[in-house]
């Protein structure tokens, strides 16, 4: 599956002076937030694939207009084409908003979501806006990463966990770094390409799961989303 995933910064060759060749065979486009409305309405009009976002710190108008025709996951775990997918947007909390959160707050959604997770049997992708406590977080209270996260990643071992909001001028800008686990962590800042391949997720209705496998391929059949 090759995915498209977007933060922080909207990019003129994916919006002015848009080229098709940059997104020529996506089939994802998954938002890590801090981006206008309209320019996720542009690209999943533009390439016509699905695209999943969460909020970053500076998307409150999201909740008076939200993107139109792009699925919001944030808080949620989703399946799409066999690839489970967590949302978990916001910021370290340093103002009053609904879109940060103290550390124990976003210790509460993790945990919110751990009964999804496990009926799934797992989550391949984590889509975030704040990047892991000690992985590419700065000093700063509004850019400090989530220790959560931690305990998230040593828990389940996503293959991914994508995030924004550290912003390559901010200086000691990486791309990506491995957590312990052996999970990825991509800060896609701008934009970021990604092939993922077909091994490194189960197939629809193949997670292991019983129930949930059974649910999966019922749905299937009778031609509804899961």
């Amino acid at each position: 599956m090759k995915i498209l995933v977007v933060a922080d910064k909207e990019e003129k060759a994916l919006w002015d002076f848009y080229d098709p060749k940059r997104t020529e065979g996506i089939d994802l486009i998954l938002s890590c937030g801090d981006l206008d409305a309209a320019y996720l309405e542009f690209l999943v009009t533009m390439t016509n694939c699905p695209l999943y976002y969460v909020r970053g710190n500076h998307d409150e108008s999201y909740s008076r207009r939200p993107p139109e025709g792009c699925t919001d996951i944030d808080g949620k775990v989703v399946n799409v084409e066999g690839l489970r997918i967590l949302g978990l947007g916001g910021s370290m909390r340093y103002r009053p908003g609904d879109t940060m959160y103290t550390e124990e707050e976003m210790k509460a959604r993790v945990r919110k979501a751990g009964p999804r997770i496990a009926m799934m049997n797992g989550v391949d992708i984590v889509v975030a806006h704040a990047p892991v406590k000690g992985y590419g977080d700065l000093e700063d209270l509004p850019h400090q990463g989530f220790d959560c996260f931690r305990d998230l990643l040593d828990r389940y071992a996503p293959k991914y966990l994508f995030h924004g909001h550290v912003h390559q001028e901010y200086g000691g800008f990486q791309r990506e770094r491995t957590y312990p686990s052996g999970t990825r962590l991509i800060n896609a800042c701008g934009s970021y390409l990604i092939e993922i391949g077909e091994n490194e997720y189960p197939e629809k209705g193949k997670t292991g799961s019983t129930l949930y496998d059974l649910y999966t391929m019922l749905n299937v059949k009778i031609g509804r989303k899961y």
